[in-house]
């Protein structure tokens, strides 16, 4: 099966007016039928196909969350293409870096983001109407793709260079309706839903795309929020009469903070994703809203979420609210040097056919994730962190989450990331970076020391203490943990 057939050759039937993508606006949200959806992503695949843009070539996409980014990564794979998002955010720079390692044959976009663009490819400008037009042609050969190859996908680039990822769209739907089975608790997709699946994050982004996919796949309407806001969130679950829904962490944290919101009811379940939850901001949100959290885990390298929990988990294992969940049916896990997790899945076996992941994927299938992890005795798997952020200092293991958890413990205290910098007697130390609370004075360094040595050992303590206005992040909110540590190393070498 491949992405296209869900909305091309869809296994549910739908009504004229059934909603594709609603995309949130506080001034009136923008509705997009399922029919009309539709029709645009079949115009994307003939205009396509009538550029002359060959199959399985990549085609890159520069379009923020909107009804035309859906009918551009599923026209696109109508004709028989490789859909490559582009975070039209990114700097001209970062997108080059992309375009010149994807070597697309043709780039959609808004006539104004395609005069961005340098390369000699093919532009395809989006308009408001759906409509699409071809404005220029290649001049060099395009990348040619295996068969099957749907999407390529690049990491987050939170500790480096972002790294493309191919992800098959027939593995991917195998592992999603491992989810959905295990949602439903093994009831068979029979019915429309006529709840909208909320999409709370970018869909330049693997989890935005994978999450349009997900609501096409159990027939519910994708329901975008072009940048999230707690306020708007909560408008658009009381509009809705949203129960359940996907959100990621730094989200979760966002409406903690949030005072302005007294409920946000009818919503019962939250399912984590991007990346694991911090237990202090779980309990906080159950606490606050009555809202069950379910986290998960996964990678874009593996296709999508491969760990998660279940309501039943929940009720039963409150105590495990740290814990990332357990693996879904045909995942195996296995622990390696350091207690690295490796992953198996049917996905993992095809994942890298031209071998850039080098020795991530051993012969047995088997993936290195970079997290250190451990599985528990009821078969919880808890992630302690990731190989490439663990502060090694003169030998002994400092993990960032755990000095984070400490420090948010200070009212004093909003926001935080500690990171390893450079040591000349030790190799690397801690330094942590604090966000003030409420806009308010930077907390006392001292404060922040003895509350630290309160609750770790000593050589968990960091050696100093940096207020910021805001940490750098990432479009799902993971810390650029890179930039952090320049600017520390920046200050140690000096002017």
């Amino acid at each position: 099966m491949s992405f296209a057939s869900l909305l091309l050759e869809p296994e549910l039937p739908a009504e004229p007016d059934t909603p594709g993508v609603i995309v949130a606006r506080p001034d009136g949200d923008e509705i997009t039928s399922y029919f009309d959806l539709v029709d645009a992503a079949q115009r994307v695949a003939t205009t396509l196909a009538d550029a002359g843009v060959p199959p399985r070539t990549p085609v890159a996409c520069l379009l923020p969350p909107s009804a035309d980014v859906v009918a551009a990564f599923f026209g696109t794979w109508g004709a028989d293409c490789v859909y490559v998002p582009v975070n039209p955010r990114l700097s001209d720079t970062e997108i080059d870096y992309i375009l010149d390692d994807v070597n697309p044959a043709a780039v959609i976009g808004s006539a104004e983001q395609l005069k961005r663009v340098k390369a000699p490819v093919t532009r395809i400008a989006a308009h408001g109407d759906l409509g699409w037009s071809v404005a220029e042609k290649r001049a060099a050969e395009p990348a040619i793709h295996d068969p099957g190859i749907a999407i390529v996908s690049f990491t987050s680039g939170t500790t480096g260079r972002p790294k493309p990822i191919e992800l098959q769209s027939s593995a991917v739907i195998r592992l999603m309706d491992t989810i959905i089975s295990t949602v439903r608790k093994g009831r068979e997709l029979t019915e429309r839903p006529t709840m909208p699946h909320v999409i709370p994050v970018s869909t330049s982004l693997w989890a935005g795309i994978y999450n349009v996919i997900f609501a096409v796949r159990t027939g519910s309407p994708a329901l975008l929020m072009p940048k999230f806001d707690a306020l708007e969130y909560a408008r658009v679950v009381r509009k809705y009469q949203i129960a359940s829904t996907v959100i990621p962490p730094a989200a979760i944290t966002m409406l903690n903070d949030e005072p302005g919101i007294e409920s946000l009811d009818p919503l019962k379940i939250v399912r984590s994703i991007t990346a694991p939850l911090s237990p202090l901001q779980a309990r906080r949100f159950y606490d606050r809203f009555g809202v069950m959290v379910l986290n998960g885990y996964g990678q874009t390298e593996v296709g999508g979420e491969i760990v998660g929990w279940t309501a039943r988990d929940f009720r039963e294992h409150t105590d495990k609210l740290g814990a990332v969940g357990r693996p879904y049916e045909g995942v195996e896990l296995r622990f390696g040097d350091k207690d690295v997790l490796w992953v198996r899945t049917a996905y993992t076996a095809s994942l890298d056919p031209e071998g850039r992941l080098g020795d991530r994927l051993d012969g047995d299938g088997y993936f290195r994730t970079g997290d250190i992890a451990r599985l528990d005795e009821d078969g919880f798997l808890w992630i302690e962190g990731r190989e490439s952020d663990m502060i090694n200092r003169g030998g002994l293991k400092v993990f960032p989450a755990e000095v984070e958890e400490v420090l948010l413990l200070s009212s004093s205290v909003s926001d935080v990331a500690v990171v390893g910098v450079p040591d000349a007697r030790l190799g690397e130390v801690p330094q942590a970076f604090v966000v003030p609370a409420d806009g308010g004075e930077a907390p006392s360094a001292d404060d922040l020391e003895q509350l630290c040595r309160q609750h770790l050992a000593p050589f968990k303590v960091p050696v100093a203490f940096e207020a910021l206005d805001a940490l750098p992040r990432s479009e799902v909110g993971k810390v650029l943990r890179r930039v952090l540590v320049d600017q520390a190393t920046a200050a140690q070498d000096g002017p």
